[in-house]
């Protein structure tokens, strides 16, 4: 079978431990036993692709095992990547696949309509100019001077509002939000009511009357145009400058770990401020690690698992009707005796693992700084060597690598940041910082200190998706005490709103001359 072969491909790595050699032998009898009656299962079965080995992760292990130098607690789990997908699952799926879809036609359409208005907006005026001469050319009247500089006025202008149509409304999209836009939708609505007000009297007006007055049309058509540079005005202060004044202050607190942020927000719908409270989220809170929050559940698991009662009577006892209320009265007090003396667990847990993690970065920090010695010492060995002996920056980084791989691998498995980092974005940054020059220090601070979201991976935030929970409407603007979940699939944010009070100052006026005093010095000392 497929299946077996893979196996065989991956018992070259399993000599190392016996344990591991074991797991791959009963995961094939498994395999063997459940691929006989495969066909009467509701579940698909995916095999993944090989992805690349995350440092230290076992979850995540493909054919590409990781190199010997990169530490020495490396080990290759046996088995192939395989998912069984339910019923439910698929339906899910497909159902993300089709809200997906349909939020890229949405984004089609309305992107479409505003290419279509904009092209409507903008030859109207040209409409105006060139129709007289087509249908009644000689009834003109002679276009004078005056006349022939609105031309130049009326080219300019669209210009000028060609760019700033441009530089608005044509912007790439930063997200894509559950509602439309009120205010983009009531400018859209009113730039089309004008435009067909305008032609309503242009047909009345001038085309049925077949109007001989030249310069009367021109200036018509200069005055859509200024009229509709007064409404791109107005859609600025709406979009862009009525949100800048700050208004409400929110309260941004991440679910799981209790991480807090303060934002200040102008007058914007639900939905903006959700979107702003996301992009500052990438920027400004911690990297969320699941992993950090398992102590707290394994140690209450543990508390739990050592309470255990038995029932000396047997099942079959008629007095086995009373036992559940003694049961809960006995695990009850069992948890009270416990919890006297869980604080001292817990205090001398956190300082064993406060002493470990010291104990790794101190370990990392002198052999990051020996690694980065042995590259100033290269670095100085250069000029003496053939150009073809000479390294780049990445070759430099893999050759001192292998020296810093088993602390810094150590240290992030202590401080369980070994799913945040693989080896090969480890030697990308290292290459980085050799390439610029920067310091051992430099390059520690991404790992002994948590970074924000986007200072990671791809993986961790390209393509997530973001539901937004919110009671009141989330296209009516926020109000004071408002509240909205942004949930995700790892966690949620919980924003609280709070406007911003009024403050009245007073002033309070100082005479100058009631700071001057008059310093008075006796010649006659006493003795």
């Amino acid at each position: 079978m497929d299946t077996e072969s893979t196996y065989s491909g991956y018992s070259h790595y399993s000599g190392r431990s016996r344990g591991s050699h074991r797991h791959g032998e009963r995961s094939r009898d498994r395999h063997k036993s459940r691929s006989k009656d495969s066909r009467s299962e509701k579940s698909v079965t995916i095999n993944t692709l090989p992805a690349e080995p995350l440092l230290g992760d076992s979850s995540l292990r493909g054919e590409k095992v990781q190199d010997d130098n990169w530490g020495e607690t490396t080990t290759a789990i046996t088995g192939t990547s395989e998912h069984s997908l339910s019923q439910e699952d698929i339906v899910r799926i497909t159902k993300d696949l089709e809200d997906s879809v349909g939020l890229d036609c949405r984004h089609y359409v309305t992107r479409s309509i505003a290419v279509i208005l904009g092209l409507l907006v903008f030859f109207t005026p040209l409409a105006f100019l060139v129709l007289p001469h087509i249908l009644w050319p000689e009834k003109l009247q002679s276009c004078g001077t005056a006349c022939e500089g609105l031309f130049i006025s009326v080219a300019f202008k669209l210009l000028i509002l060609l760019l700033a149509v441009w530089a608005l409304f044509f912007r790439p999209a930063r997200a894509g939000l559950p509602r439309a836009f009120v205010f983009r939708i009531l400018l859209a609505v009113l730039v089309l009511l004008f435009v067909i007000s305008y032609w309503l009297f242009y047909s009345v007006r001038i085309l049925d009357s077949q109007d001989e007055n030249y310069q009367g049309i021109v200036q018509y058509a200069v005055s859509l145009v200024d009229a509709l540079l007064f409404i791109h005005y107005l859609a600025v202060v709406l979009l862009e400058l009525r949100q800048l004044q700050p208004c409400y202050s929110v309260c941004v607190t991440r679910a799981t770990d209790g991480e807090t942020r303060h934002y200040n927000l102008g007058q914007l719908s639900i939905q903006r401020a959700a979107l702003a409270v996301i992009e500052h989220y990438y920027c400004d809170f911690p990297i969320h690690n699941p992993a950090l929050l398992s102590a707290s559940k394994s140690r209450a698991a543990k508390h739990l698992a050592g309470l255990k009662v038995y029932n000396v009577d047997g099942p079959g006892n008629n007095a086995s009707a009373g036992i559940a209320q003694s049961q809960s009265r006995a695990m009850i007090a069992a948890a009270a005796r416990r919890r006297d003396t869980s604080h001292n667990e817990l205090y001398y847990e956190e300082a064993e693992h406060e002493r470990r993690v010291r104990k790794r970065r101190a370990r990392l920090v002198v052999a990051v700084e020996e690694a980065f010695t042995h590259i100033k010492r290269m670095q100085e060995e250069e000029p003496k060597k053939a150009p073809g002996d000479v390294m780049d920056p990445r070759e430099a980084a893999q050759a001192i690598f292998p020296s810093m791989a088993r602390a810094l691998q150590k240290y992030l498995r202590t401080t369980k940041q070994q799913h945040c980092h693989s080896m090969e974005s480890i030697q990308q940054h290292l290459a980085f910082c050799i390439t610029n020059n920067l310091t051992p220090k430099a390059f520690l601070e991404s790992y002994l200190t948590p970074g924000p979201t986007l200072q990671y991976g791809k993986d961790h935030w390209l393509g997530r998706r973001w539901t937004l929970i919110s009671e009141a409407s989330v296209t009516s603007g926020l109000k004071d005490g408002s509240i909205f979940l942004l949930k995700c699939v790892d966690f949620s944010l919980v924003v609280t709103t709070r406007k911003i009070p009024y403050v009245q100052m007073s002033e309070e006026y100082i005479d100058p001359k009631s700071h001057k005093f008059v310093l008075r010095l006796q010649s006659e000392t006493s003795v």
